[in-house]
């Protein structure tokens, strides 16, 4: 006890999050490339010595993607918290304190959140804020599109798809602090709740009623088609990145390689976070018939991803390329 164990498989983590010998396992989402984790397994050995009843687990995401997926990992590190084998709770980001409150709160068997303080309770507001105004057509649902986990979330994205609403939406169960702050600050005590410019517009009956009166198609955007939004993201610079992350912090190993040999070129470049748009990180698969990131475009045409761009690099043409000389 008090150590923290490995899982290099879907398989280990599944023995780990049934051992019986535990009321609580955390995983911790981690990469070796990320200063940030390595410095917070620092932190998860220190909790193990304290709490030998808890099961820390350290699981690197890249190298088990479909785990990663199955529980919403987008970025390293996130702290994922099990109770015989079910999430209860979850903590994005490198936040040492954080991550101690949470497991002494779980441990001591009262993880109801404790009164938030004035200054959290203003960051989880500009939080909200910042969500609710993520696209023109926000959708705090139950699971995702492609996967609604209630049928009231699953007849809305019907009704919305059936119009030709482009929307972006937000999984409650993936964040249980916006699922409990999002109906305090919009006075809204259900989902799925839909948000139009930041204005709320109700959930699931409201919407019907939109539908009945003709409403909806007024009130909501009009899908600008995906192939024009990803014609015109992909044009918006001469050379653009679509990457996990932006310039500023890569949040994949590849992407991270990428911006380094960007950056030693010395050409100007933009960023998309594939991470922040679901529509355009599917789409764009298809759409550039390219199946992986990051993707790098230079005025408008496929380059490719990081073994083309590290190639390019070794035979002296990356230069001319990202130029458009070629």
């Amino acid at each position: 006890a008090g150590a923290v164990a490995a899982a290099e498989s879907a398989q280990q983590l599944q023995e780990l999050l049934q051992r019986r010998d535990s009321s609580l396992v955390v995983v911790h989402f981690w990469a070796p490339w990320a200063p940030q984790c390595v410095q917070m397994n620092e932190v998860m050995a220190a909790l193990a010595k304290e709490h030998t009843q808890v099961t820390f687990v350290q699981l690197e995401a890249e190298a088990v993607p479909e785990v990663s997926e199955k529980y919403g990992i987008s970025s390293v590190p996130t702290f994922l918290f099990f109770k015989n084998a079910q999430p209860v709770d979850r903590l994005d980001g490198a936040h040492a304190p954080e991550l101690t409150k949470k497991v002494q709160r779980h441990v001591s068997g009262t993880a109801v959140p404790p009164a938030r303080s004035a200054s959290a309770q203003e960051d989880l507001n500009a939080r909200l804020q910042r969500l609710i105004t993520a696209a023109p057509c926000m959708l705090f649902m139950k699971g995702s599109p492609k996967e609604p986990r209630c049928g009231f979330s699953k007849q809305m994205v019907e009704i919305l798809n059936n119009h030709g609403i482009t929307f972006s939406s937000f999984d409650i169960f993936s964040d249980e602090e916006v699922r409990q702050g999002l109906k305090t600050y919009s006075n809204w005590p259900t989902y799925p709740q839909l948000y139009v410019a930041g204005e709320l517009i109700g959930g699931l009956d409201i919407v019907k009623e939109l539908e009945a009166s003709g409403e909806l198609d007024s009130i909501c955007p009009k899908a600008q088609k995906l192939e024009d939004r990803l014609k015109s993201l992909i044009n918006k610079a001469p050379v653009m990145l679509f990457m996990k992350g932006n310039k500023q912090m890569a949040k994949c190993g590849f992407s991270k390689q990428i911006l380094e040999i960007m950056n030693n070129t010395g050409i100007d470049y933009e960023t998309f976070d594939i991470l922040e748009d679901e529509e355009v990180r599917q789409g764009l698969k298809t759409f550039s018939n390219w199946p992986t990131y990051p993707q790098l475009y230079v005025k408008g045409e496929l380059v490719g991803g990081l073994d083309i761009v590290k190639e390019l690099k070794e035979s002296g043409e990356l230069l001319p390329v990202l130029k458009g000389e070629n």
